[in-house]
């Protein structure tokens, strides 16, 4: 089940954390009295990527990002403005989640895996 489809921004691709769709938190519980929740998703290649999905306390709305390892991904992927990033989330019949990541580039039009080109 896709849970986020996100081009990147050009400060998605330079800073340390993406800004994270509101719309996606369902697929992120987080525990009352915590603004954020660890999780490991797998690339194509099955490399884990730590990431954390927080929320700020105060204010008047959510304003979730996407921090962990995210600045390791944009690097090893060579991510930049204009790309997409996608997020999957599969629940398993033993009650565990597990989350995906994939990252594609638009060439003359059509979205390529940049994960399949590395």
């Amino acid at each position: 089940m896709e849970v986020m489809n996100k081009i990147l921004s050009g400060s998605d691709a330079t800073n340390r954390r993406l800004e994270f769709p509101a719309g996606s938190l369902w697929a992120f519980p987080m525990p009352d009295g915590q603004n954020s929740v660890e999780f490991v998703a797998s690339d194509i290649h099955e490399q884990q990527w730590r990431l954390k999905v927080s929320v700020r306390n105060e204010g008047r709305y959510s304003k979730p990002w996407l921090k962990g390892e995210w600045g390791d991904y944009v690097h090893q992927k060579q991510l930049r403005k204009g790309d997409r990033v996608i997020l999957t989330m599969n629940d398993e019949e033993n009650g565990e989640r597990i989350y995906r990541i994939g990252a594609e580039r638009k060439h003359f039009g059509f979205w390529y895996s940049i994960d399949e080109q590395q």
